[in-house]
């Protein structure tokens, strides 16, 4: 067990509640939230098994499941569980620390997934220099030839901080962008988007 999660330690009384309006806000003005989905849903086939690492209100994950997607929404925080359980019904919602992830079929098998989104700045709140725990538990999930979509602002996570933690893992960088839109990787970009597959 690593040490409690940023998102957890770093945050104020009331935080979660106030991202889960923010986002319900956002929503009801007809904001376009769902660009993280739309390029998951790109890069895998009709029905595929998705885990929304991270899911928060379940926004990414609520959309792929609404496109025919069999999703698997984790995060550790109750309060938004219950936010994505009530605002997106259908898919499994589940409260873990990534660091701690463990998922298993019916059959005790591991479940695996054929994509793994990690959106929202996540990477950024997990436990101080877990990076590189939280990488390997979501590549045990991830099927051989699955996709680990991560994405953050490099201003709240460094990406040599990000590149030297997947280094410790049997993830490969497939490709990174600049944004969830597909616009190029540039060395002063201040998001990256960073597509990780297994060798």
């Amino acid at each position: 067990m690593t040490s409690a999660p940023r998102w957890l330690t770093d945050t104020e009384p009331g935080h979660s509640q106030w991202y889960i309006s923010r986002f319900r806000d956002m929503a009801a003005d007809g904001a376009d939230l769902v660009g993280e989905a739309r390029l998951i849903d790109a890069m895998v086939g009709r029905e595929a098994r998705i885990l929304d690492a991270g899911c928060g209100p379940g926004r990414v994950g609520g959309h792929l499941h609404r496109a025919g997607h069999r999703v698997t929404g984790v995060d550790v925080d109750p309060e938004l569980v219950d936010a994505a359980r009530t605002d997106h019904p259908g898919p499994d919602w589940r409260v873990a620390d990534l660091a701690d992830l463990d998922l298993v079929d019916d059959d005790g098998a591991r479940s695996l997934f054929d994509a793994i989104v990690c959106a929202g700045n996540v990477m950024a709140f997990v436990a101080p220099d877990s990076e590189a725990v939280v990488l390997r538990r979501l590549a045990e999930h991830l099927a051989s030839d699955g996709v680990l979509a991560v994405g953050f602002h490099v201003a709240k996570l460094p990406i040599e901080q990000f590149d030297a933690a997947v280094a410790q893992t049997d993830l490969v960088l497939d490709l990174r962008l600049a944004t969830w839109d597909v616009r190029p990787w540039r060395p002063d970009a201040d998001f990256a988007v960073s597509l990780l597959r297994h060798p």
